[in-house]
């Protein structure tokens, strides 16, 4: 009876030990969700550099050893406080913003963030500010009249409050420490944007941020149609996991 029992003790270990094996394994090759591929591959900075908030279409003018030169000086930047941890992006606040390395056109991009009190951060579109992210429970005299307590998710440089876009539609932010989910869908210029499945955004047009921020929006040049996106860290330690992106092509 003993060599029985043991022999079964030692069956189930295994048995256990092959499941949780099996979990560990499956989490770790989480795939995109169907027609996505992944940006960030849960280990390395792989496929990434560094940019500030600069003008796409002058660094994409720079001659081939200048760009070369640009891109090794911001990855030095960017290791120093960019870290990956358990599958999850850290941002310490610090440094140039992660920026991919492939320039996009129209997209659909699914990305999760976490943050802390009194952040603010946000997603470039095709390297234009911005999709906004920020601690909506800040209520002091300044967020308020930032409009931090509306939400995350509003195309703040738009221009002033009551510009289409700027303010989000509805406050869909989580509480701070919990992750947030974030759906964006940019064709033209026109960008709509779900966070926590509500909508945030609906079609509006995303500012030409480049161009002479005093004339009327419809007046401004039109926005630059290729692109980086770029993860912005803005004094706040920010997480970033599972982004994924979907391109759409001309007449989808």
């Amino acid at each position: 009876m003993k060599k029985r029992s043991i022999a079964l003790l030692v069956g189930g270990s295994i048995a256990i030990c092959l499941l949780l094996s099996t979990s560990t394994s499956s989490a770790a090759k989480a795939k995109p969700p169907a027609g996505f591929k992944a940006l960030f591959n849960g280990k390395d900075l792989k496929g990434w550099w560094g940019l500030t908030t600069e003008d796409p279409a002058k660094w994409q003018a720079l001659a081939p050893d200048k760009l070369k030169e640009k891109r090794k000086k911001s990855i030095e930047d960017i290791k120093q406080h960019w870290t990956v941890v358990d599958g999850v992006l850290v941002n310490d606040g610090h440094g140039l913003y992660l920026s991919t390395e492939k320039n996009y056109k129209n997209f659909e991009l699914l990305v999760d963030y976490k943050t802390v009190l009194k952040a603010d951060s946000g997603i470039y579109l095709r390297g234009i500010p911005q999709v906004q992210i920020w601690d909506s429970t800040d209520d002091s005299e300044q967020a308020v009249k930032l409009g931090k307590p509306k939400g995350s998710g509003g195309l703040w440089n738009n221009g002033a409050a009551g510009t289409p876009g700027r303010d989000p539609l509805v406050l869909a932010d989580n509480p701070l420490g919990e992750w947030n989910s974030f759906r964006i869908k940019m064709i033209g210029d026109k960008v709509t944007v779900h966070l926590n499945g509500k909508l945030v955004v609906d079609n509006a047009r995303l500012a030409n941020f480049w161009g002479d921020r005093k004339l009327p929006m419809e007046e401004r040049a039109p926005i630059i149609e290729s692109g980086p996106i770029q993860l912005q860290t803005h004094g706040g330690e920010i997480s970033w996991r599972n982004i994924y992106i979907r391109e759409i092509k001309d007449g989808q």
